[in-house]
């Protein structure tokens, strides 16, 4: 089982940064796919960034596409997700999360083991 702790949340003004990040132990991190996924209040989880294993591919929703940026650094045991350009609309929990396998799915059924997750509030 791998543990995850995400950090780098906070409150921000509409068109701020936050660059989030998330610590994993306990496996392998390199061989898995990571992904990250927010949660609004009284909303599903839904899916917002995902990396492959080797961090060559990423994959965005298209309401973050241009604006968020999902990176890893394997020899940290660390993927990060650099938030731009931030709208009310991003305010949410934010979780990461380790994929199942090496390949890269957008569902929360392809990844088995979450963070605790991390406030993000944008002002308008």
């Amino acid at each position: 089982q791998v543990q995850l702790v995400e950090s780098g949340g906070g409150l921000v003004q509409a068109g701020g940064s936050l660059r989030l990040s998330c610590a994993a132990s306990g496996r392998t991190f390199s061989s898995y796919a990571m992904g990250w996924f927010r949660q609004a209040p009284g909303k599903e989880r839904e899916f917002v960034a995902a990396i492959s294993w080797s961090g060559s591919s990423t994959y965005y929703a298209d309401s973050v596409k241009g604006r968020f940026t999902i990176s890893r650094d394997n020899a940290k045991n660390t993927v990060y997700l650099q938030m731009n350009s931030l709208k009310p609309t991003d305010t949410a929990v934010y979780f990461c999360a380790v994929g199942r396998t090496i390949v890269v799915v957008t569902t929360t059924l392809g990844y088995d083991s979450w963070g605790q997750g991390t406030q993000v509030t944008v002002s308008s």
